[in-house]
């Protein structure tokens, strides 16, 4: 699809089937959320890919719209914020540099026929505990080379 055209018709879906997700669909999108530019090319960033079949209680608990769990899979960034690079003011990018990846992310997967839904609004505490998130807060890891998928993308937990 032209990029004009994939701009204008993407938006967020709130209903889903529940048909699996090709995988070589899944890696066309979290290959072109890889290749997003980030501050400084660092990268500060985890790929989490959830399968929802199964969890969809205990996933509801992170967000209580029924149509979250609907998809077959979920994607969840996770900003490592020591990873991130801080301008001489002390502004920390991390939060930009997701958003990118994100975008990347969603904009591929409207390439790729499939519907996305940004959502913001979650419960971080129940995220953290579900998916297992660990204490990234000390990490002081710095590179600038392009990470592997397999450095990036996670599925079901930490």
């Amino acid at each position: 699809m032209e990029f004009s055209e994939l701009i204008r018709k993407r938006y967020s879906v709130r209903a889903y089937k529940s048909d699996p997700v090709e995988d070589e669909k899944l890696q066309i999108v979290l290959e072109a959320a890889r290749l997003a530019p980030t501050a400084d090319n660092r990268q500060p960033f985890q790929i989490l890919v959830i399968h929802t079949k199964g969890r969809e209680d205990e996933l509801n608990k992170i967000y209580r719209k029924k149509w979250f769990v609907q998809a077959p899979l979920l994607i969840c960034a996770v900003g490592i914020p020591a990873r991130s690079w801080v301008r001489e003011d002390m502004r920390r990018y991390l939060d930009v540099d997701v958003a990118i990846v994100m975008d990347h992310f969603i904009l591929a997967a409207a390439d790729q026929g499939l519907g996305t839904c940004w959502v913001a609004a979650f419960n971080a505490n129940e995220a953290r505990e579900i998916l297992g998130l660990p204490d990234i807060s000390d990490d002081n890891l710095k590179t600038k080379d392009r990470k592997s998928l397999d450095e990036l993308v996670r599925y079901e937990r930490w």
